[in-house]
């Protein structure tokens, strides 16, 4: 077996083409998290606490900063200055907290629904005929 037929083999495995699509949403659900936690909570949050909170901008010079660069967070990191942007990680971390709680949540759903099909009352199979006819003559030979 070439090892062309092995990988195409390998490739079209449930499981292999499973997980490329999980990959694929999984990246696309980062993105609605990133803006859900960008768009929506984090000004939520900044409206709360008085209109100055902005996780974005909090972080902890170096470095010196060199003549003529404000000091905001995009123009000294296009700058090249060294900066300790705990901002940035609190908000990654956020996104991640929120990701991982909705995932739960999904994976919660998803047990609930098939522990609900697997507690449905099965009907056992017929009794095979045979095993009948066996019980009857047993029956009747105890008579």
């Amino acid at each position: 077996m070439s090892i062309l037929s092995e990988f195409k083999e390998f490739a079209m495995k449930g499981n292999v083409m499973d997980l490329a699509v999980g990959v694929i949403i999984g990246g696309a659900f980062g993105k609605i998290v990133d803006s859900l936690v960008g768009d929506v909570i984090m000004p939520l949050i900044s409206a709360i606490t008085g209109g100055g909170l902005d996780f974005h901008n909090h972080f902890i010079v170096l470095a010196n900063i060199p003549d003529g660069i404000p000091r905001t967070f995009e123009a000294l990191k296009k700058a090249g200055v060294p900066l300790f942007a705990y901002g940035s990680f609190m908000t990654v971390l956020l996104n991640f907290i929120i990701l991982a709680f909705v995932i739960f949540q999904l994976v919660k759903v998803m047990n609930k629904f098939r522990l609900s099909d697997a507690q449905a009352p099965v009907e056992p199979p017929p009794t095979p005929e045979e095993v009948v006819l066996l019980r009857e003559i047993r029956d009747s030979l105890k008579k």
